[in-house]
C-alpha cells in the first residue's frame, strides 16, 4: 500500500480495503453508447450541505439542463460511500474531499479517480465550545475533550493542521476521533465533550438552542484549503468529455451566481434543497460563508493547493509518499469553462 502510513487509522484502511475490492466492477458509462440527447450523469455528494451552495445554484437555476445534462443528486453520507459508488460505477462524479482519491492512487486502484474541479476553498467546519468563551485562543483546547471527526477525514486533519500552526502538539489535546462528522453534533448535545467540530446547520443548530457557542472558525484559521472537489475515474474522463465539459460549464454558472449575488439572493435559490431549514437561519448560515470567502471564483484545482494538501497529509501522519499532481488532477475542464 504505497504511500499511507501505518498512523492513517483503521478507517483509511477500511476505506482502501473496499475499494480495491470493487475497484475492478463496471467499465463506466460510453457517451458513443447512449443514443440520448441528454446525458444522464449520477452525481454522488459526500453530504447535503449548504456549505456547497454554488452546486445547489445550478441545479435549482437550472444549469445543468441548460447544459444537456439530466443530474441524479445522490447524497453518500460519508467519503468511503461516496468513492466506493464511484468506483463500482453507481456513480458517474463523486463530490468529496480530494484527500480521497490520493487514497485510492496509494492504494494501487489502476483505473483511479481523477480531480477535475474544485468547489470550495475554505474549510466549512466551526469550533464550538459548550460554554460562551471570550477571546478565544486555540490553546484553550488543551487538556480539552474535543469531538473531531472520523480519523483520515479533512474535518479532523484540518483541525490538526490548524493546531500545529498554533504550536499545540495535537496529543495534547483529548480529541474524540470515534464518531462520524455527521454525529458529532448529537453526541455533543448529549454531553459528550467539551467542544466539538461542526459543519453548518449543525453549528448553528447548537447556538440556537442553547447547547453551544461558535467560538472560531476552522475555515478562516487554516487558510485556503481545497476542501472538496468532483472526481471521476480516469476511464469516465476519457470516455466521456464533452459530458465532464458540460457539467463543468454548468457548474462554473453555479459559482459565478454566488460570486454576483448577495447571501440572502443564495439562500433564497437553495432553498427547496433545504425544505426543513427556515430562511432566516439558512440565510445567516450562507452568509456565514459568504464572508469568510468559502467558495472560488473558478473551478480550477491548482497545483498549489494540490500540495498544501499533500502537506496537511503528512502533517497528519496518513502521507509518506506524496502523489503526483498530474496523475490527481486535471485543470483542463475547469479552465474551458472559465474562458
Amino acid at each position: 500500500m504505497k504511500g499511507v502510513s501505518k498512523r492513517a487509522g483503521a478507517a483509511c484502511i477500511a476505506l482502501l480495503t473496499v475499494m480495491l475490492a470493487v475497484a475492478g466492477c463496471g467499465n463506466g458509462a460510453n457517451e458513443a453508447e447512449s443514443g440520448s440527447s441528454k446525458k444522464e450523469v449520477v452525481l454522488n455528494e459526500v453530504a447535503h450541505s449548504i456549505f456547497y451552495a454554488p452546486m445547489y445554484v445550478a441545479i435549482e437555476e437550472g444549469y445543468f439542463e441548460e447544459k444537456g445534462i439530466e443530474l441524479t443528486l445522490v447524497t453518500g453520507f460519508g467519503a468511503d460511500k461516496t468513492m466506493t459508488a464511484v468506483l463500482t460505477d453507481e456513480a458517474d462524479i463523486g463530490f468529496m474531499g480530494s484527500e480521497s482519491t490520493i487514497y485510492t492512487y496509494a492504494g494501487g486502484t489502476e483505473d483511479y479517480v481523477v480531480n477535475f474541479a474544485q468547489l470550495t476553498q475554505r474549510a466549512g467546519n466551526f469550533l464550538v465550545s459548550r460554554e460562551p468563551v471570550e477571546d478565544f485562543s486555540w490553546d484553550m483546547l488543551v487538556g480539552k475533550d474535543v469531538l473531531g471527526g472520523r480519523a483520515g477525514g479533512m474535518p479532523e486533519m484540518v483541525f490538526e493542521y490548524i493546531l500545529g500552526k498554533n504550536g499545540i502538539d495535537p496529543a495534547d489535546v483529548r480529541i474524540d476521533q470515534s464518531i462520524d462528522f455527521g454525529s458529532t453534533a448529537a453526541a455533543f448535545s448529549g454531553g459528550q465533550g467539551d467542544f466539538t467540530v461542526e459543519f453548518e446547520p449543525h453549528a448553528t443548530s447548537l447556538e440556537q438552542k442553547g447547547e453551544g457557542y461558535v467560538v472560531a472558525s476552522l475555515g478562516e484559521d487554516s487558510g485556503y484549503v481545497p476542501y472538496t472537489s468532483f472526481s471521476a475515474r480516469k476511464s469516465y474522463l476519457e470516455k466521456n468529455r464533452d459530458t465532464v465539459q458540460a457539467f463543468t460549464d454548468a457548474l462554473q454558472k453555479g459559482m459565478d451566481y454566488v460570486q454576483s449575488h448577495t447571501p440572502a439572493e443564495i439562500a433564497e435559490v437553495i432553498a427547496p434543497q433545504f425544505p426543513e431549514t427556515e430562511m432566516d437561519t439558512l440565510t445567516a448560515i450562507v452568509e456565514r460563508y459568504y464572508k469568510q470567502d468559502t467558495w472560488k471564483e473558478n473551478l480550477i484545482f491548482e497545483e498549489s493547493a494540490f500540495e498544501l494538501l499533500q502537506n496537511i497529509l503528512e502533517d497528519s501522519g496518513v502521507l509518506e509518499k506524496r502523489v503526483p499532481y498530474a496523475e490527481l488532477v486535471t485543470a483542463e475542464f475547469a479552465q474551458k469553462a472559465a474562458e
